[in-house]
């Protein structure tokens, strides 16, 4: 991977979180594990606005061991498990205090696909191997042994090469799965590239 410049601190501690998931569509996620890098270019993301949001884990302000880290200063990841089975990668973004967070939903592989395979015990790369959180997080490499990992370390990072989606393929829609979040299920926090085949559902 070259010419990539690792996002500041500061990308991520902003207050827009609608800006900041509609922004991270084209950033490069890299993981480093030992002397294994792998990376994908983010293509599907959805925004969580913390404690007002009822599709939130921090809605209500409720605070938990596992949700503890989207209260912190944004730039470090939040990974948990869902259904005890899928390791989802979140962003923490904003101040501290300020539970935002932007999940991971869906990247085109750049670099590592062998190993990729190897970690989802895929025959061959086409569409399914980092298309929905799940599986980028698998791909990746990403766990819950790196929740609260600051995104700025050689292990795991988000990075640009200065790649960037015109604004006519940036489409955005209501989050997938949060049908309990009663109204909140239909705002249109989920942003996607429009025909990339590595986004995860149906376009809405």
């Amino acid at each position: 991977m070259k010419n990539l410049k690792v996002l500041p601190l500061a990308f991520y501690q902003r207050e827009n979180v609608l800006l900041i998931a509609k922004e991270l569509l084209g950033k490069i996620i890299v993981t480093r594990w030992g002397k294994t890098l792998t990376a994908a270019r983010i293509v599907e993301t959805e925004a969580y606005a913390g404690v007002m949001d009822m599709a939130s884990h921090a809605y209500g302000a409720r605070r938990t061991k596992r949700n503890d880290v989207m209260y912190s200063k944004g730039g470090l990841s939040y990974v948990y498990l869902c259904y005890g089975i899928h390791h989802l990668f979140n962003v923490v973004t904003n101040a501290e205090g300020i539970p935002h967070a932007i999940l991971v939903r869906g990247g085109e592989p750049l670099a590592g696909i062998d190993e990729m395979l190897e970690r989802t015990g895929k025959p061959k790369a086409d569409n399914t191997l980092t298309r929905g959180p799940g599986n980028i997080s698998k791909a990746l490499g990403i766990t819950t042994r790196h929740n609260g990992v600051a995104l700025k370390g050689k292990q795991l990072y988000i990075a640009t090469d200065a790649f960037s989606y015109p604004a006519n393929q940036i489409a955005e829609s209501p989050r997938i799965g949060v049908d309990y979040a009663g109204i909140d299920a239909k705002l249109p926090y989920r942003f996607y590239v429009r025909g990339n085949p590595f986004v995860s559902g149906k376009p809405k």
